[in-house]
């Protein structure tokens, strides 16, 4: 038998979901759930940062492209801050040259929709994992 316990639960992980995208927000809210993950869902980046401490979420799941602040300026301006939450971001328009600044920026992930759900939550559980 093999020992797939952690030390950590992820059933006590907070992720939150920005997508300016309703149906997004929602279908990602729920994949997670369904999952054993807490949610929290922002139509933008702004709402985000007008929230608690980013230090509430154990990781974030946003979207690229967005109106106002995008997601890779989220999370550029989340690593200015000091802010080491772990960010997978996503997109419908997956360009290599976004995808190598998200990642040198600090993404843990970058996935292009649609994406499978397993590739989401394996996402979330790497980014995640003690270091």
């Amino acid at each position: 038998m093999t020992d797939t316990s952690t030390d950590y639960n992820e059933e006590l992980f907070h992720i939150a979901i920005v997508d300016d995208h309703e149906s997004v927000r929602n279908a990602v809210g729920s994949l997670l759930r369904s999952y054993g993950y807490t949610t929290t869902v922002f139509d933008c980046a702004e709402s985000l940062l007008a929230g608690p401490s980013l230090d509430t979420y154990q990781c974030i799941v946003s979207d690229l492209q967005m109106p106002g602040m995008s997601g890779l300026d989220l999370l550029e301006s989340m690593r200015r801050d000091g802010s080491a939450t772990p960010m997978i971001m996503l997109t419908a328009f997956p360009e290599v040259v976004v995808r190598q600044r998200a990642l040198q920026s600090g993404a843990s992930c970058f996935l292009s929709k649609p994406f499978q759900a397993n590739d989401l939550v394996r996402c979330i559980r790497q980014a995640c994992q003690p270091h």
